[in-house]
């Protein structure tokens, strides 16, 4: 039989491991998602060649397949605590892509050029009355054919649709720069 002191370090001993395993049970763990940056790799995404596009580009965004790195403990895009190997998908990150409709950068700009004049990329874009008003008077004398060409090369005018043109992947791509409330605004030194 232990003595009372024994039998107090023991409960204290087994009170000490007890709140150990509590804490290493209740720590939470990050979500693979919340991972910074070298602590993952993700995949390229698979472009259509139609469309030059990613796959599964639905809403304006893709995702992509990204494993962590090997021996990194986080909750997978299940929701399940993993140790991974590196080889196993831990989340989909999402970026942003174009919708695409069928309308080719390269054709608008080449019916633009050569047949501006006759309203054919109005045509071609989707705008008939445009192309109409166009070819009745001849392309507004040469003027209104050079600004469309203008307009469609720098991407401004684009298909009726609202959709985007189809360009490669790695090709002349305008994005537009926006201000909104979260754009950081440096504040000018008065001279």
């Amino acid at each position: 039989m232990a003595l009372p002191r024994e039998r107090w370090q023991l409960w204290l001993c087994v009170l000490f491991f007890c709140l150990c395993f509590i804490n290493a049970a209740l720590v939470d763990v990050d979500k693979c998602d919340e991972l910074r940056l070298g602590q993952y790799i993700c995949d390229s995404p698979k472009i259509n060649d139609v469309t030059q596009e990613p796959e599964n580009c639905t809403n304006e965004t893709a995702f992509v397949p990204c494993m962590p790195a090997p021996n990194i403990t986080c909750k997978n895009y299940s929701g399940f605590v993993n140790t991974f190997s590196g080889k196993e998908v831990g989340f989909y990150k999402p970026f942003s892509c174009r919708n695409v409709s069928g309308y080719s950068y390269k054709v608008a700009v080449a019916l633009s050029l050569f047949l501006g004049w006759l309203g054919a990329d109005r045509f071609y874009l989707g705008y008939p009355a445009l192309g109409l008003l166009k070819f009745c008077t001849v392309g507004f004398c040469g003027i209104g054919s050079l600004i469309d060409f203008v307009l469609i090369s720098a991407q401004i005018v684009g298909p009726s649709d609202g959709s985007s043109y189809i360009i490669d992947y790695y090709g002349a791509r305008l994005t537009r720069l926006t201000i909104d409330n979260d754009t950081y605004r440096k504040t000018q030194m008065k001279q």
